[in-house]
């Protein structure tokens, strides 16, 4: 049987990278997906992409009835969900002299506010006993010149986590963030504000940081969500999964 055989699972940001690799493994895994996202071009051509049983709905995590448009769907074409995968982020580059109140609100607005009312919204259609799980990254614990403002937003994942787990413990819904190291998705390129060259230094940094010697693989990554979403992590809730190739474990 596949590990998440008729579950209905959302997964923010899932239009590339970390979130599309595991739409597609949940629906390998014979899981209903509701991916989002802000951009309707990439959506689509994200869903195309994944083999059936996939639902796209546009939208911004940090706009409020956004998310309100999101479950409205969720509701319609599924009454329920068993699994939430708050991926959605954001986190351009701004050293602490040069960082804009615009730059702090943009990163605090989508991987903060944006992730908790995800989840506070997703409540009433959840079903007792499902799994959460949140995007941090290893940056909750390293320290990281220019990255100081997303860094602190993915520590408040982290805290959620170990909140939420005891908040919603009698409804037997288990809360884990998971951490993933520097990953080859196009967000370095696209949403850091790097030049192309420069972002291609940044991946050759960040690798040379990891022990495995490499970034990791948004499959690599989705195996680990996917671990965490099914019965075979039925035992573990409120961790940080680090999924970094050891950068920040040695």
């Amino acid at each position: 049987m596949k590990k998440l055989e008729g579950k209905v699972a959302v997964i923010t940001g899932g239009s590339s990278g970390i979130g599309l690799a595991t739409a597609k493994r949940f629906v390998e895994e014979g899981a209903h997906v509701v991916i989002t996202g802000r951009r309707e071009k990439e959506l689509k051509e994200a869903a195309a992409s994944i083999a059936g049983n996939v639902t796209t709905v546009v939208g911004d995590v940090s706009r409020l009835e956004d998310l309100d448009r999101l479950y409205a769907v969720v509701k319609e074409e599924h009454g329920h969900i068993d699994i939430l995968f708050a991926n959605a982020g954001a986190g351009t580059i701004a050293p602490l002299a040069a960082a804009t109140e615009a730059h702090f609100d943009q990163t605090f607005d989508v991987n903060v506010k944006g992730l908790f009312f995800t989840v506070q919204k997703a409540l009433p259609l959840f079903k007792d006993g499902g799994s959460i799980i949140l995007t941090s990254s290893v940056s909750n614990v390293l320290g990281l010149p220019g990255f100081s403002t997303y860094a602190a937003s993915k520590a408040a994942v982290r805290s959620f986590a170990r909140a939420w787990t005891l908040e919603l413990k009698d409804r037997k819904i288990r809360v884990n963030s998971m951490s993933p190291g520097p990953t080859e998705t196009p967000a370095l390129e696209t949403t850091t504000g790097l030049t192309p060259e420069q972002a291609e230094q940044a991946a050759a940094q960040f690798a040379s940081q990891v022990p495995m010697g490499r970034r990791g693989k948004p499959e690599e990554i989705a195996d680990a969500v996917t671990f965490l979403a099914s019965d075979e992590s039925s035992y573990i809730t409120g961790v940080d999964l680090a999924v970094d190739g050891g950068m920040a474990q040695v």
